[in-house]
Parts: structure tokens; sequence; C-alpha cells
């Protein structure tokens, strides 16, 4: 081996343990994928929910609106935890396999960089359902608007490939701000679609690769 191509090495050395001590190199694609697939799940559960309360299956007037309103948020809360679970799983076995901590300064880092956008776009949908009682088509858009905020917020300390995942969910939910009416579709396609397929390439890029 010729002193150029130890420097060379040594370089690379370098980056590879710059990279690892500035970005959160845990975070397993397979997660988005497990993400994906809990939140098409709940799509269609939140679905038949929205057929059942307009087939009249849970009556009409205010309690049956605040009975379908539990369920959908049963089901959102369900499918965050289920989500949130199957994501830590992921990460921890990557973690593991690459012989890093899960828990560090990037990884704080990392998460207070993507709680403060989500942090504020739950306050902002919650004021919005509290002074507007007519707003729900807005919930969807502003989901995956904030969402996608929060994950361009953190994507500097992480894969870059989260930079642009953020994009297509801020884009996803700009599109759907004017198609009022087709919120659970684009919540589907953000939350689920975009999430395996993203999941996918970050799996086949990062992991399978290696």
């Amino acid at each position: 081996m010729t002193n150029q191509e130890e420097q060379l090495n040594a370089l690379s050395d370098i980056r590879k343990m710059m990279d690892r001590s500035s970005r959160f190199i845990s975070l397993s694609g397979l997660s988005g994928v497990f993400a994906g697939l809990v939140a098409l799940v709940g799509a269609y559960l939140a679905y038949k929910e929205l057929n059942s309360y307009v087939n009249g299956t849970y009556g009409f007037g205010v309690d049956a609106e605040l009975d379908v309103e539990f369920n959908l948020v049963k089901i959102g809360i369900s499918v965050l935890l289920i989500a949130l679970a199957g994501g830590l799983v992921c990460t921890y076995r990557q973690s593991r396999k690459k012989k890093l901590p899960i828990w560090d300064k990037t990884a704080k880092t990392l998460l207070i960089n993507l709680a403060i956008p989500l942090a504020t776009g739950g306050v902002f949908i919650i004021a919005l359902l509290f002074n507007h009682a007519n707003s729900y088509g807005l919930i969807a858009p502003s989901c995956l608007i904030f969402y996608g905020l929060a994950l361009i917020n953190a994507s500097k300390y992480t894969y870059t490939d989260i930079r642009f995942l953020g994009i297509c969910e801020v884009v996803s939910g700009i599109i759907a701000l004017f198609n009022i009416g087709y919120g659970l579709y684009f919540w589907a396609f953000g939350f689920g679609i975009l999430h395996i397929f993203y999941g996918l390439i970050m799996y086949f890029k990062y992991e399978r690769a290696k």
C-alpha cells in the first residue's frame, strides 16, 4: 500500500468518525417501513369509522360526533404509539449492529429539533379545533406540513434523505390544503406510502449494502 493510499484511508476513517459524532446514523430504514404500514392500517380504520358515522351507525347529533371523534383519537394515538415502539426496536437493533450508542448527544439534539416543530404543530391543531368547530378538514394538511417541517429541521443531524422526505410531506400537506375533503387520502399517502418508500430507500442504501 502506497503512502497516498494510506493517507486516503486515514482521511476516510477521520470522515467516518466525524460523521458518527455529528449525525445520528443508527436510524433504521425498516422503522420507516413499519411506521408506514401502521399508518395505512390506521387510515383504513379511520375510513371505516367515518363511513359508519355517515351511515348513521352512531346515530345523529352531538353524541354521535363525540363518539366518532373519540374513536378517531384512539386510532390516532394507537398508531402513534405502535409506530414509535416499532421504530425504537428497529433503531435499537441498528445501533447494536453498528456498535453505536442509541442515546447520546446527537440523538438528543435530533429529538429536540424534531420535537419543536411537532409540538408547535400540535398546539396549532388544538387551537384550530378549539376556535373553529368546522376546521376538521385542515387537520390532515396541518399534520403533514408540521411533520414535514420537523423532518427538515432535524435532517441535518441524521441522513440527508430525511430532508427530502420532509419536503415531500410539506408539499403533500400544501396540496391537501386545496383539496379539503380528501385529507384522509393525503394522510395515508404522506404517513403511509412516503414512509414505506423512503424507508426502503434508506434500508437498501445504508443497511442492506453493508
